[in-house]
């Protein structure tokens, strides 16, 4: 399938890191490429090596005309569900941006309310430079926001496992019980809480 991009001048790219994990925000990017300074080797941020994503963040943040994180805390996730608290994230991305898109393209099946038109583009971090590029600062940061809660919590395993439900990452929360930064309204966090 070829995506063929929006006319207009300012075009930014949407991304989440985090949906899946049992611990942590969900953290999102928003950026607008600049197109005289192209950038290659920009894909979705899970084919690349860490060493080349984190190559990409700095050139990115460098080259960008601009470009803005999102977040959505732990609290909120549970508060609101993972859906809601991804688009809440993505449009804290879009409105910290200090241009106004003309368009936004997020990654997905579906877009966030926001001010200008923004169209949702399924595998978008494959097919849009600018969904490649947020999904490579989103991913970069909160893999270094895993990497923080390790050395705070280093029995879990945060910096392998990245908040995943991996075997390792269930075995030590069924023997170690949750922190306060996992997600309680997950299933296997509230089933180590004795609430599922």
């Amino acid at each position: 399938m070829d995506f063929v991009y929006p006319q207009a001048n300012l075009i930014a790219g949407v991304d989440e890191v985090g949906r899946g994990p049992l611990v942590g925000a969900v953290v999102t990017a928003a950026v607008i490429l600049d197109p005289t300074k192209p950038i290659a080797g920009l894909m979705d941020s899970k084919k690349l090596t860490e060493k080349r994503r984190e190559a990409l963040y700095l050139e990115i943040k460098e080259k960008a005309l601009c470009w803005s994180l999102g977040r959505a805390e732990r609290e909120e996730i549970d508060q609101l569900n993972i859906l809601h608290a991804t688009m809440l994230a993505m449009q804290r991305a879009v409105e910290g941006l200090a241009l106004i898109p003309d368009y936004v393209l997020i990654d997905g099946n579906r877009c966030p309310a926001l001010a200008m038109p923004a169209q949702a583009v399924i595998k978008g971090d494959n097919l849009v430079a600018e969904i490649s590029a947020a999904s490579i600062l989103a991913k970069v940061t909160r893999d270094r926001e895993m990497a923080e809660l390790d050395k705070q919590f280093p029995d879990y395993g945060f910096a392998k496992h990245k908040g995943y439900p991996t075997a390792l990452h269930l075995e030590k929360l069924a023997s170690l019980g949750a922190t306060e930064h996992h997600r309680k309204s997950f299933a296997p966090v509230k089933r180590a809480l004795g609430l599922g």
